[in-house]
C-alpha cells in the first residue's frame, strides 16, 4: 500500500469551508480513481495548517492521481488554502485499519 501526505497552511477563518469542500468536491473525486482505498485529513490547533493523507493500493495508482487528477484538487483547494501544499510519498509500514502488518 502506498501513502499521499499532503501539507496546507489554509487561508484565515477557512476550516469550515475546506472541511465542506474536501467533502463535496475532493473525495467524490478520489473515489473515481483507480486503485484509491482512504482518506483521512487532520486540522491542526487553531485550525491555520491542514493535513490530507490518502492510501492506495500501490505507487503506480498514486502516481496517475498525483499525474491526472491532482492539478484539479489544487485548483478546488485554491480558495481555502495559502500557498502551494507539500506532498510527501510513502510506502505504508503497517496499518491497523487495512490490516496491514509491518515488514520485518
Amino acid at each position: 500500500m502506498y501513502a499521499r501526505e499532503v501539507s496546507m497552511h489554509l487561508k484565515a477563518d477557512a476550516a469550515k469551508e475546506f472541511t465542506t469542500t474536501f467533502e463535496k468536491d475532493i473525495l467524490p473525486l478520489l473515489r473515481k480513481q483507480n486503485g484509491f482505498k482512504d482518506e483521512i485529513t487532520f486540522l491542526a490547533p487553531g485550525k491555520k495548517d491542514a493535513v490530507a493523507i490518502s492510501l492506495w493500493d500501490r505507487k503506480e495508482s498514486a502516481d496517475a492521481y498525483d499525474r491526472d487528477t491532482y492539478p484539479q484538487v489544487l485548483k478546488g483547494l485554491a480558495k481555502v488554502v495559502e500557498g502551494t501544499p507539500e506532498v510527501h510519498p510513502y510506502e505504508v509500514a503497517s496499518s491497523t485499519f487495512h490490516k496491514i502488518a509491518a515488514q520485518s
